[in-house]
């Protein structure tokens, strides 16, 4: 993925980029502080919009993270039933001390385990991986699959255990009692 990104506060920068001192002068992204978003840009998946958080450990790109866009923490999405917190997609791996983009909106390479296919509905299955089968208070609301798993869009080639997600805001389903 060769995702661009463009800004009149950033101006021009490459989103999978890490930043390894966030929020200084010296930061790969002067200016970006925790939950600004930006408009995006790969020539295959198309627009998207993004949201800069921290990093986390062990995250691995295509992963479903939690975050506050307050102060920018993240976590790899536990699957919490009805929580209603806003979710979003690594598209590189920054650190617990580094920061970085995380997918909100658009085409997105996520992790997932099961059987895609287009059309699909993202529920939970385990640690920052979305499934097609249905797991009652924990659907991804915002997310659908518009590929099967495994499946080439442009130069983007998904493994077997990645699809492509249309984004729209994902969020994990709220009470539903």
């Amino acid at each position: 993925m060769a995702w661009i990104g463009t800004s009149p506060l950033i101006g021009m920068v490459n989103l999978t980029d890490v930043d390894p001192s966030p929020g200084t002068v010296n930061g790969r992204f002067p200016g970006a502080t925790y939950g600004v978003e930006i408009d995006g840009f790969d020539p295959s998946l198309g627009g998207g919009r993004f949201i800069f958080l921290k990093g986390v450990a062990s995250l691995a790109v295509g992963d479903v993270v939690s975050y506050n866009g307050v102060t920018g923490a993240t976590t790899r999405w536990a699957g919490t039933a009805n929580t209603g917190i806003p979710l979003a997609v690594a598209i590189s791996t920054p650190s617990s001390t580094q920061g970085g983009w995380f997918q909100i909106s658009g085409n997105a390479l996520v992790n997932c385990s099961g059987t895609v296919a287009a059309g699909d509905s993202a529920f939970f299955s385990a640690t920052a991986t979305v499934k097609t089968a249905a797991a009652a208070g924990k659907q991804v609301l915002g997310a659908v699959a518009g590929t099967a798993n495994g499946a080439t869009v442009g130069n983007v080639v998904a493994t077997s255990t990645q699809a492509v997600y249309s984004l729209g805001r994902p969020f994990c389903q709220g009470a539903i009692t």
